[in-house]
């Protein structure tokens, strides 16, 4: 029995020893990129490899491109933009669905509509690419994107035109359908294990359904649905191939308007590996590394905001 725990207890301790080696691997080998690029790497907008077919050149005692800057303002504006998009739509779609087929569903109709909704966690991301590249971008340019300019006018972030489906809104839409699964399943989970006693107890009471779900079950997922929160932003923050095919591709441009094209950190991070690869003073693969740190250290940064405001409602239910 104790070398059973012993051996438990060393595979758990292989998760946090992953996490570390590639925060250790990735700052060692963007570190030239960081000490070239300083703290403009953040909040500059500009992005240019260089010419990736002249010697490189001594710059700040480090070689790289002719011409070459690196900056990521563009990428970190489009991955929360995008994101934030996402959980605002994904939110109270998923806790709807959720309430729904905890409460509303019974049989049959239940165990359809939660297979249906474990089947959309597990469709790959290049499937939903494909669909709101072909399907999705066509409906925003000529249908959501104008009927949102008529309606919301008079704010400047929902005015112009949209030159083309692909952009910010429909990055948006996609990881909003990627991640509602996210939620709804969490929250069902939990819901289930609410026991049948409260729920009876204030039906007892007079409470209609809705009262009680407001009432009993709503208080009492706080923490699972802060936590599928959790998990459905990171799935957003990360999500490579769906965001690459429709958000457009933006460089060096930040978005001004809901239909403006662009770029996701981890989609830019795919898209631009191959002709980094090309640089043969090696900065524009290490700069490429330390958009992926900073990318990480954003999902830590979330996930320990999720701990804190897990830990500070678990208090007040205890006070």
């Amino acid at each position: 029995m104790r070398s059973f725990r012993l051996s438990l207890q060393v595979v758990t301790g292989i998760i946090p020893l992953l996490l570390l080696a590639i925060f250790v691997f990735l700052t060692a080998y963007s570190w030239p990129a960081i000490r070239f690029n300083g703290l403009g790497f953040l909040f500059s907008k500009t992005w240019s490899l260089g010419n990736l077919y002249a010697d490189p050149i001594a710059q700040d005692g480090y070689q790289v491109a002719v011409g070459a800057h690196y900056g990521i303002w563009v990428f970190v504006v489009g991955t929360l933009a995008s994101s934030a998009i996402a959980l605002l739509l994904a939110v109270p779609i998923g806790m709807g669905v959720a309430f729904f087929l905890s409460e509303y569903s019974r049989g049959r109709v239940r165990a359809a509509l939660s297979q249906l909704v474990e089947l959309l966690a597990m469709v790959p991301s290049v499937v939903y690419g494909l669909w709101g590249l072909e399907v999705l971008a066509p409906l925003v340019l000529r249908h959501i994107a104008p009927a949102l300019a008529d309606l919301l006018h008079f704010i400047p972030f929902f005015s112009g035109t949209a030159t083309s489906g692909y952009g910010l809104l429909t990055a948006g839409l996609v990881l909003a359908l990627m991640v509602v699964p996210v939620i709804s399943s969490t929250l069902v989970e939990s819901m289930q294990r609410v026991p049948r006693e409260l729920r009876e107890s204030c039906f007892a009471l007079g409470a209609t359904r809705a009262e009680m779900i407001g009432k009993i079950l709503l208080p009492a997922v706080r923490v699972p649905l802060i936590g599928s929160v959790i998990l459905a932003l990171g799935r957003a923050l990360g999500e490579t191939m769906a965001v690459l095919m429709v958000s457009g591709g933006a460089l060096n441009y930040l978005p001004h308007t809901l239909y403006s094209p662009i770029t996701s950190m981890a989609a830019f991070i795919a898209s631009q590996l191959d002709s980094a690869l090309q640089d043969p003073s090696g900065m524009a693969v290490r700069s490429l590394a330390e958009i992926a740190l900073v990318l990480l250290v954003i999902a830590v940064i979330v996930n320990v905001i999720a701990r804190l405001l897990t830990s500070q409602v678990r208090l007040a239910d205890r006070a």
